[in-house]
């Protein structure tokens, strides 16, 4: 099936042959464009576009293939079909060898065969065009994405610079009480938050959230808990008193709990708060669907504080239980998110577990020996974000 309206420019010195074909090409709705003479042709080309070129080897005025090289030199991208009496395999092989689509030996008895070489050249052509542009646009896509990327990171950098800053100093003491604490992303940003802080010179409150998902959401939300936990303990006057230092912990999770359903953020987060009294070492604590639980190490060993509580953003009607405990004049509390279960050899729980236990009770100097005990300072990247916040007391 031929194609209307495209053009073709045919070179041949034999006139019979070449009005014989252009006749018949014309017949199959081509419009066809003429000549003799390569020199003509090549001058006729500077200003026209025809869509394939029928180009015999033996021209009059020029080398047939010089004629040839002169084409794909002007108009790489137009299909030449060479046609010629000789069908001498280097010729073949050298016109080939020039980029002409194709090769055919006359006399062309048969039209059809023109015509099939002509389709199929221009076919190919079409493709190559096609393929052109379809790598135009992918180079362009790839370029968009990748200052997409670009301008991605850079936000994300200074995400990470906010969420550092609001991040509490450490490390600090209040009185005979040390805090300090790591926090170590997956991402640029982290899902997981530590925050906490000495009320009244009495109550040293924190806590430690794990919100769900990565990235710049959850990174966001805890950039929000913070503001949310301070605009609570501003107007309730949280851990100022002893009535709040026995129930505030499970109020601030109440709080939250509804706060994050009532925002439709998506997200849901698990955490534990705590709250020591430092006068009488008193600690009320809840959890929040927190895993793993923390671990307490006093001279009597190392051991999981118990409890339990639902995860916050998800139960309209949840509630939490305050659980205490005394602590030694000697003690270390050690809390993780769960991202340091990622990193624990063991495929069970109990295993992970029962591995941790045993790392920290033999690393109690300082989050530096925990975070090289467990090798996270040669990690390249960690699989979820990982926050360790510790607190240590030794009263004489």
């Amino acid at each position: 099936m031929s194609r209307p309206h495209r053009q073709l420019l045919v070179i041949d010195a034999d006139i019979s042959i070449r009005e014989d074909v252009v006749a018949h090409l014309k017949k199959n709705d081509f419009d066809v464009h003429q000549f003799s003479s390569g020199k003509e042709a090549l001058l006729w080309l500077d200003a026209n576009r025809p869509d394939a070129i029928l180009a015999d080897l033996f021209v009059s005025d020029m080398d047939g293939l010089q004629v040839l090289e002169a084409l794909r030199k002007k108009l790489p991208q137009i299909p030449v079909i060479v046609t010629s009496d000789s069908g001498a395999v280097k010729d073949v092989v050298d016109v080939l060898h020039l980029g002409a689509a194709d090769y055919l030996v006359k006399p062309i008895a048969n039209i059809e065969v023109l015509l099939h070489a002509i389709e199929r050249a221009l076919e190919r052509s079409e493709l190559i065009l096609q393929n052109q542009v379809y790598r135009q646009e992918l180079e362009q896509a790839n370029s968009e994405l990748t200052e997409y990327i670009r301008l991605l990171e850079r936000d994300q950098k200074a995400g990470r610079s906010v969420q550092r800053k609001l991040l509490p100093e450490a490390p600090v003491s209040f009185g005979d009480f040390n805090v300090d604490f790591q926090l170590i992303p997956s991402l640029y940003l982290s899902g997981d938050f530590i925050d906490f802080g000495c009320i009244s010179k009495r109550y040293l409150a924190f806590y430690l959230v794990d919100v769900s998902g990565h990235g710049a959401a959850s990174a966001f939300v805890t950039v929000w808990l913070k503001q949310l936990v301070h605009h609570f303990f501003r107007e309730e006057n949280a851990f100022r008193s002893e009535e709040s230092f026995e129930k505030d912990a499970a109020k601030i999770l109440s709080l939250v709990n509804m706060e994050v359903i009532n925002s439709g953020v998506g997200c849901h987060m698990t955490c534990f708060v705590g709250v020591i009294d430092i006068y009488s070492k008193e600690m009320r604590y809840v959890f929040g669907g927190h895993l793993p639980f923390p671990i307490l190490i006093t001279d009597k060993g190392c051991e999981y504080l118990t409890g339990k509580g639902k995860p916050v953003g998800i139960f309209p009607d949840a509630s939490w239980q305050v659980y205490s405990t005394t602590l030694p004049d000697t003690f270390s509390l050690v809390v993780f998110s769960d991202g340091i279960l990622e990193v624990l050899p063991g495929k069970e729980l109990i295993e992970k577990e029962q591995h941790l236990l045993e790392v920290v009770a033999n690393n109690t100097q300082d989050i530096g020996s925990l975070t090289q005990a467990f090798a996270i300072d040669s990690m390249s990247s960690v699989p979820d974000d990982i926050a360790i916040l510790k607190i240590q007391a030794e009263i004489s």
